[in-house]
């Protein structure tokens, strides 16, 4: 069925700036009426969403699926899966497959694969450069034509800035947002870590923030120059939202997301001396910590990319999602095999998984400490990503398609690795307690998934 009627929820829509106790009722997949005691048509479920959040459906605009050629990692059929257990109607897959996408064969794949397999929306990203490799650029004409939504060489970043000059006014031209992984790496080199106190104390190679800001600096130059729309991928460090914010005052179209990870980790927790709230799952100020010894030192699930920097970078990312600078919110999904992982720091490959665990993750370190309003994380979700792929999401208008997210702020819950819906488990939230969770995903009128269901099967 794709129709429904939702009862008694507390409706939170940003994009009709629109929050109020309402029922929403959905038929054939299309929002048809919010309001007050609305009546169910004959041969129509009621969901029953009282003392609950209902939203637009969630958008992530950053995952990785590995699909084509990386199956064993991750799939799109289990992507979608541990999507929609988050909350998550739609989502945004990067390039960096084998092959890559960067051809309108392997979109279409994609889209096949999405359409048979997939249970939440799945959008699809095309390559800049051919292979990924920052030498030629793709086909950006063709990728279009092929249905993809935006270009990026996520995972990489092209380091020659006249081939991303060319390719900033290909993506004007075409009507596509770039997606840049800010990564300079003649600063970077092989580090594996965040520079800095921890770095030197554990021996292990440095990445300084640097190497971050320089792009971010060069993308914002690249944006004023050729009008073209840059979104600089997964902001970890404090520079980087300066720059951001003073862009963004002068009116160059730049845009900047931020990850879990960044703005609740910090390089701290590669030592195994850092936690951010208390095991009974009372949510302590960002800026306060308690030691937590069972976390082993040099934990490859907390190696990411870019790594987990100060806290004084965490504390500005905050702000910067605060105040409006950092405008969306997403994973970067990046599942990885077991045993890729299960070895030394340094010869491990970077990524997390995060799906399942950034609705609770913003709840905690955002919305429960007072740094944002509910409705702003919402739109950071939902109305903002929508606006920058030019989707016809993230709202629940009348007419509007009906993806929607059910979720309760305060419930508690601890993640669990058995139940975790990924194919891959490189998570560092395991075994934490959280607040807030989703309670059913709809997706074009559809429950694909409910908290009601799992509980049921169990």
């Amino acid at each position: 069925m794709n129709s429904l009627l939702l009862t008694g929820g507390r409706v939170v829509d940003p994009a009709n700036k629109f929050d109020a106790l309402a029922d929403v009722l959905i038929l054939d997949g299309k929002i048809s009426a919010i309001g007050k005691n609305l009546s169910a048509p004959p041969g129509v479920e009621t969901l029953d969403a009282s003392g609950k959040i209902v939203s637009p459906g969630l958008i992530d605009l950053h995952v990785h699926f590995r699909e084509p050629g990386q199956t064993a990692k991750e799939t799109i059929a289990t992507g979608t899966a541990a999507a929609a257990r988050g909350g998550f109607t739609s989502v945004v897959c990067m390039p960096n497959t084998s092959p890559a996408i960067d051809n309108a064969g392997t979109v279409a794949l994609i889209h096949d694969r999405a359409r048979g397999q997939g249970v939440v929306n799945v959008f699809v990203t095309g390559a800049i450069s051919k292979g990924i490799e920052g030498e030629e650029l793709a086909p950006i004409g063709g990728l279009k034509k092929a249905g993809v939504i935006a270009i990026t060489d996520d995972g990489h970043c092209i380091q020659n800035n006249d081939l991303m000059r060319r390719a900033c006014e290909y993506a004007k031209m075409f009507g596509l947002p770039i997606f840049d992984h800010c990564q300079d790496y003649s600063l970077v080199t092989d580090g594996v870590m965040n520079e800095g106190y921890w770095s030197l104390a554990l021996g292990l190679r440095s990445w300084p923030s640097a190497g971050e800001e320089m792009i971010v600096a060069r993308n914002i130059l690249l944006a004023e120059l050729t009008g073209a729309k840059i979104h600089c991928q997964h902001l970890s460090a404090a520079g980087s939202v300066a720059l951001l914010r003073d862009a963004k005052k002068r009116g160059i179209s730049i845009s900047g997301e931020a990850c879990p990870h960044h703005f609740t980790l910090t390089d701290a927790t590669i030592a195994g001396s850092e936690k951010f709230w208390a095991a009974d799952g009372k949510v302590l100020a960002p800026t306060q910590a308690t030691p937590l010894p069972a976390w082993p030192s040099y934990d490859t699930n907390f190696k990411m990319n870019p790594p987990l920097r100060t806290a004084k970078d965490r504390e500005a990312i905050i702000a910067g999602l605060a105040d409006g600078t950092i405008e969306i919110l997403c994973s970067d999904h990046a599942p990885h095999c077991d045993y890729e992982k299960e070895v030394e720091f340094s010869n491990a490959p970077f990524g997390i998984t995060g799906l399942e665990t950034e609705l609770a993750l913003s709840l905690m370190q955002l919305v429960h400490t007072k740094r944002l309003s509910l409705a702003d994380m919402i739109a950071k979700f939902t109305v903002n990503p929508a606006r920058l792929l030019n989707l016809n999401k993230g709202t629940l208008g009348v007419g509007a398609d009906a993806d929607v997210t059910v979720f309760d702020p305060d419930a508690e819950w601890t993640y669990n690795r058995e139940e975790s819906a990924s194919k891959s488990k490189n998570n560092p939230f395991f075994g934490w307690k959280f607040k807030g969770k989703a309670v059913a995903t709809i997706v074009a009128g559809k429950i694909v998934w409910s908290e009601q269901t799992q509980l049921a099967a169990a």
